[in-house]
């Protein structure tokens, strides 16, 4: 007996984020696995199962495992799946239990970086658009963030330091960068400033930079 397992983008945070087809699917879910702050986004849940950074990977795979018993199961993933989401860990659990793939949906939803490139009027098709999101592959940035293009990334740490990290590699002080922050919350800011100067400055984790 094998059940279903949809891997639903929740986009950058607030609810008016949210697709149809994601409050739709979560709502005919027999389990939904997500953080709280993902969870707390939908109104009808049934089989809440909240995880945190220490347990997500034996929560997701619970919801794996609840999937191979029968049940429908959602398995929530701020932004897009796909980039810099659960997409590949669920994967490769299902994979090591045996679930079927084709029983698996994704749905897509909006990225922090989509928002953040409509926030400061990007085409983002001809973006660098990097993420180094739970990566310490920091200098991947280096060979790219002098080609020409706007650089769009999630950092790995906090902002002043891949700011600083970037001063350090040669990259001009003056370069101009956009910090976009908390976006689709009520708290939102964007902040203008040369790259030395966001080097000097405190950000939350919930950032884009945008390089110039």
């Amino acid at each position: 007996m094998s059940g279903k397992i949809y891997i639903v983008g929740i986009g950058p945070g607030a609810s008016e984020y949210l697709t149809k087809k994601a409050v739709d699917t979560v709502n005919a879910s027999d389990y939904t696995v997500g953080s709280t702050r993902a969870i707390e986004l939908f109104d009808d849940v049934k089989g809440k199962i909240p995880f945190n950074v220490k347990d997500l990977l034996d929560k997701i795979e619970e919801g794996v495992q609840l999937a191979c018993n029968g049940n429908t199961v959602s398995i929530l993933s701020t932004g897009d799946p796909g980039f810099s989401g659960v997409l590949n860990t669920v994967l490769r659990i299902s994979d090591e239990k045996g679930f079927d793939k084709d029983n698996i949906e994704v749905i897509p939803g909006i990225s922090s970086l989509q928002l953040a490139a409509g926030r400061c009027h990007i085409q983002w098709d001809n973006a660098n658009v990097m993420t180094f999101h739970g990566r310490e592959n920091i200098e991947d940035i280096l060979p790219v963030i002098n080609n020409g293009k706007t650089t769009i990334a999630l950092p790995s740490r906090k902002v002043k330091d891949m700011a600083q990290f970037l001063l350090d590699n040669g990259v001009e002080p003056n370069r101009k960068v956009v910090v976009c922050e908390r976006l689709s919350y009520p708290d939102e800011q964007i902040v203008e400033a040369t790259l030395k100067d966001i080097a000097q400055s405190e950000f939350t984790y919930m950032c884009i930079m945008v390089i110039y």
